[in-house]
């Protein structure tokens, strides 16, 4: 299942980006981050994709969503403007954005080319 990221979560496990201007990934495992509101259509479309994902990406992706409702610093930090919006962080590298409620199959191959993952 995909984990629930609040900003101290966020600010311990992924970047604490009030300390710091420069990223600085602090997982070291690649991070998909879904940008979500319980009343977003396309969101809820998306969860079962993303737990189904968790899953099969067990041990080499971390999955977390944060709700844009409770967490709109968060959001605003980095620029969301529209929902669902995916954040992949591979490790060494800088973070990727994809907007939209995309397919699995495309899903997937963002984790093969941003964050460097075979299943």
């Amino acid at each position: 299942m995909t984990e629930l990221l609040t900003k101290s979560d966020f600010l311990e496990k992924i970047f604490d980006y009030e300390n710091n201007k420069e990223w600085n990934f602090k997982s070291d495992v690649p991070v998909l981050i879904d940008f979500y509101a319980d009343w977003c259509g396309p969101c809820k479309m998306l969860a079962p994709v993303l737990d189904q994902l968790s899953e099969e990406y067990k041990g080499k992706v971390k999955i977390y969503k944060v709700d844009t409702e409770a967490e709109q610093e968060l959001s605003a930090v980095f620029g969301i403007r529209s929902i669902p919006s995916m954040l992949f962080c591979p490790v060494g590298e800088d973070p990727q954005m994809a907007h939209g409620a995309l397919p699995k199959s495309q899903i997937e191959q963002i984790i093969a080319d941003v964050l460097k993952v075979a299943k």
